[in-house]
């Protein structure tokens, strides 16, 4: 005979009704034919994270999170699925598609290229759980869930909330984080319900320069003797970390029943500041002026982050017998830039703080849904769901000011170390976004899709899905899956899936361009160095050899078992394999090179650069398995249940993209092995996650020990690929309810205070800007120490 606690740990924790991967209402986590993972309030809650994404990548094993990037792109931290990108896995919230960023992630490493919805502008108070499907779903939802689809489920409470607050800091000290959030349920008229989430939180820069004051020099000599301000200069100009954060959310889920119809509507609103420093400019170079900055300076970016999604809708009954539910979701994100650096080519009048422009995303989707029962004699009527969708896409991009992105010809003058040389233009670190990079772009889409699951018997099922897809921008396309599941004996489940997918290229990859300065790996070593993104369409990158961007497409398998071989045991295995053409990468890094040069200048642009594009430019294949396993059980008057869950993946290229004739003919190649690196060695081949929980009376603690398999980061010479060992990741925290109402926490994410492996000094850059790994999915800033404090009402 079960427990109360293996009762509820069997039928509540691993039976809970699913809506995602199916339109059915009836699916639980075990009847899915699909893999879910399904994290509820309480684990939200419970864990010290503060970000939507990080709660994701601690509790799903094939998820992970990029924590590097330059430029913009620090703000904007992506979670991936199998070891695909942030972008080709789908988010939605209450089932519908939520808008990408307007930023696309461009100076990072292994997710360059993606403008994915951006996880943490949605508050984590507001959710009631996260359904993870992983597994292709494009026939079902449409573009970018190749590897997966994400949902969250906001609250709907009609009474009660909470109040929480967390403080805490870094094992250095810095990183100091607070946060607040209060949630509420409001009833009105007979079935109406209003949840409302308020969250703030702030974070300070951590600061993990001082292990990079490796520059040898950083003045020029004086008359062939040493500047006298050598011997006194400070060394320590690098300070990666992560940013500085303000982050203000609002969530509100409401709806109410008239008559036989649902109305409902939902939505979040964000304010998000974030800084960060660049790298570090040296006093005698030609992105300095000594009489502004006499002993060089280290750009400072600001991002300024404006987000909301809004949706409502309403739902029937008996539309020639069938359910139905239209709605209409408008989702916009807008950042602006702003950097305290120089512009040199201005000389000695150059400001000091530059508006780099703006960019927007704007996102409108409507949604007709339809669903029925039939019965057609099998072992479970027939469950019929088709629907029609219309969604318009703009993306724009705003110019910045004048002064920071003209190149102003200013010479370094007679007697200085450079004397007549060309000082570079534009503001230092990001470039503003000039005149002929500016401009809106849009596109409409319209699909429709039918899915049919049936029980042929009262052990065996099957789901068929169908989605067609129209694009103004570059045609048709057409998607299909089949899923099965076969119970042969109680308690155990085969299932399986064979689907195709599609990603359409983004507005920003087809469109975003800009100038930077960031570190470039030549086989000499690491050097800060201008480069140029081109969209394709650009004359000078069709000078190089680039194309209209395609949709990429996919191909997926997956098969695996469900088992619930004990009382409060549940164990799931899936296999799966996901092809995809016509990728679409960054290339390499091209130039600096005469044939780069000579194309840049042909269109007006700095031929002192080297560029880069987006291109569909592999075929790939990823292979992997999930393993899931959760046990409960009774310890006296206490509970215990233990989770344990790995991913192992493999990702390899099947075709490599020929270089263009243009880039042969410069001895250039479109994919380096620095970006063959990135996709195959650059994140953790496997990742491993235990959790203990155990309760008793008052007292709930938790231990999570995460385990991250070795990821190689290539450069361009192969002696100087750097390593991150395999690394164990522990967090524990232990609660105790002071009240029945009140509950105290302490914990630590990183507890013993782990960093990635350090890196050769060639890779450091020159000037350093970096020491740690910066590949190391858990960062580089070390351990995290918090206390929370939660009111119930």
């Amino acid at each position: 005979m079960l427990s109360a606690f293996d009762a509820y740990a069997q039928d509540s924790a691993v039976d809970e009704v699913i809506v995602t991967g199916t339109r059915s209402t009836a699916r639980t986590v075990t009847t899915s034919l699909a893999p879910i993972d399904v994290l509820s309030a309480e684990e939200l809650q419970k864990s010290g994270k503060q970000s939507t994404r990080d709660l994701i990548a601690t509790f799903v094993p094939s998820a992970n999170v990029s924590n590097s990037g330059a430029g913009a792109s620090f703000a904007f931290k992506t979670v991936s699925l199998r070891g695909l990108s942030g972008d080709q896995t789908l988010l939605l919230v209450n089932g519908k598609r939520r808008h990408n960023t307007a930023v696309l992630f461009v100076n990072g490493t292994t997710q360059n290229g993606q403008s994915p919805p951006d996880l943490d502008l949605i508050p984590s108070a507001a959710i009631e759980r996260i359904e993870v499907l992983r597994d292709g779903a494009s026939a079902q939802y449409g573009s970018d869930a190749l590897a997966g689809v994400i949902n969250i489920i906001l609250k709907e409470g009609a009474e009660g909330g909470a109040l929480t607050a967390l403080a805490g800091l870094t094992g250095k000290g810095d990183g100091e984080t607070a946060q607040a959030s209060a949630n509420a349920g409001f009833g009105f008229g007979d079935t109406g319900y209003l949840n409302l989430t308020l969250d703030a939180r702030t974070t300070n820069h951590t600061d993990r320069g001082y292990k990079t004051p490796n520059q040898t020099q950083l003045y020029f000599p004086v008359n062939g003797q040493p500047d006298p301000r050598e011997a006194s200069a400070n060394r320590e100009t690098s300070h990666p970390g992560q940013p500085q954060v303000q982050l203000y959310s609002l969530g509100f889920n409401t709806g109410a029943d008239v008559g036989d119809l649902s109305f409902y509507a939902f939505g979040t609103v964000s304010s998000r500041n974030s800084a960060a420093y660049l790298t570090f400019r040296n006093p005698n170079s030609l992105n300095n002026n000594v009489s502004v900055y006499p002993d060089g300076y280290t750009p400072r970016l600001f991002l300024k982050d404006r987000d909301y999604q809004v949706a409502a809708g309403v739902r029937g009954r008996d539309l020639l017998s069938f359910n139905w539910d239209l709605s209409t979701t408008y989702g916009s994100n807008e950042v602006g830039y702003y950097e305290n650096s120089l512009n040199a080519s201005l000389g000695p009048q150059s400001p000091t703080y530059f508006y780099l422009g703006t960019l927007t995303f704007d996102e409108w989707t409507t949604n007709f849904d339809l669903n029925r029962e039939f019965e057609v004699g099998l072992a479970k009527p027939l469950f019929l769901a088709m629907g029609l969708e219309y969604r318009d896409d703009t993306f724009a991009i705003e110019a910045g000011e004048l002064a920071s992105y003209v190149n102003g010809g200013y010479r370094a003058p007679v007697g200085a170390p450079l004397a007549g040389q060309v000082t570079q233009g534009g503001s230092q670190g990001v470039t503003g976004f000039p005149p002929f990079a500016a401009g809106e772009f849009s596109r409409d889409n319209k699909s429709a899709y039918i899915n049919v699951e049936q029980a042929i018997t009262d052990n065996f099922e099957v789901s068929l899905a169908g989605r067609y897809e129209s694009y103004s921008d570059f045609g048709e396309t057409t998607t299909g899956k089949v899923s099965a599941r076969w119970e042969p004996i109680r308690n155990f489940a085969v299932r399986g899936t064979v689907s195709s997918g599609f990603r359409a290229p983004s507005l920003q990859q087809q469109h975003y361009g800009s100038s930077s300065t960031i570190g470039v790996s030549f086989p000499t070593g690491t050097v800060l160095y201008p480069v140029q993104l081109l969209p394709p369409d650009n004359p000078a990158a069709i000078a190089l050899g680039a194309k209209p961007l395609e949709p990429e497409s996919s191909t997926s398998y997956s098969l695996g078992f469900v088992s619930r071989p004990l009382p409060g045991l549940s164990l799931t295995l899936d296999v799966y394999q996901i092809e995809i053409k016509d990728r679409i990468m960054q290339s390499a890094t091209l130039g600096p090179n005469t044939v780069v040069s000579n194309a840049l200048a042909s269109q007006g642009l700095n031929p002192q650069q080297a560029v880069f594009y987006y291109a569909n430019a592999a075929d790939t294949t990823t292979q992997g398995v999930d393993f899931v396993g959760d046990y409960a059980m009774t310890v006296g008057d206490g509970r215990l249940r233990f989770t344990f869950t790995a991913n192992y993946t493999k990702n390899e290229f099947d075709r490599i993209t020929a270089p263009p004739p243009e880039l042969a003919a410069a001895g250039l190649v479109l994919v380096d092995r620095i970006k063959i690196g990135d996709f195959t060695v650059g994140t953790p081949r496997d990742k491993e996650i235990l959790s203990v929980n155990w309760v008793q009376d008052r007292l709930d603690v938790t231990a999570r020990f995460t385990r991250f398999g070795e990821i190689t980061q290539r450069v361009a010479n192969p002696l100087n690929d750097e390593t991150v060992s395999p690394t164990l990741i522990v967090d524990l925290d232990a609660s105790v309810d002071l009240t029945e109402r009140l509950r105290l926490t302490v914990g630590a994410n990183n507890l013993f205070d782990v960093y990635p492996d350090t890196i050769r000094p060639a890779n450091r850059g020159n000037p350093p800007f970096s020491f740690w790994n910066q590949y190391a999915p858990w960062g580089i800033s070390g351990g995290f120490y918090y206390t929370r404090l939660a009111w119930t009402f």
